[in-house]
């Protein structure tokens, strides 16, 4: 931490959190046209199903909880968390508990959830994924 009286590269403290403040990324340009990345953050393995006009995506979250973000959108450009398919109470095996293997111990990189898939068929949402 930072007092005001100390810099870093010749910069206060104050001055670097003035210039830390980002602008929220917008894909959106006008014309009805857009810029890639759509969404500036790591959405790796994305999957995406249409229901009506409607688009939903989630994407490998590993061991990131809550995992499995749902986003939705109407233009594929546009996108909004709108919850999450595990909770930070995603059970662990009974026999992994207290062990190594338990995700609430130890970080794992690399391990838990990855490459899902989210499919929509008579009224429910079904995401599969490797974990």
């Amino acid at each position: 931490m930072f007092t005001k009286a100390q810099t870093f590269a010749g910069i206060t403290a104050e001055q670097n959190a003035q210039k830390a403040v980002s602008k929220t990324w917008n894909p959106n340009l006008k014309n009805g046209m857009y810029r890639n990345p759509v969404i500036d953050a790591d959405y790796s393995d994305p999957d995406v199903c249409r229901v009506g006009n409607d688009y939903y995506m989630t994407s490998s979250s590993f061991q990131c909880f809550p995992g499995l973000q749902i986003l939705h959108s109407t233009d594929l450009v546009n996108w909004e968390i709108i919850g999450a398919a595990l909770l930070d109470d995603y059970p662990v095996l009974p026999e992994y508990q207290g062990t190594e293997l338990d995700w609430r111990k130890k970080v794992q990189h690399g391990n838990y959830v990855w490459a899902p898939s989210i499919r929509y068929h008579d009224g429910w949402f079904y995401i599969y994924c490797g974990d």
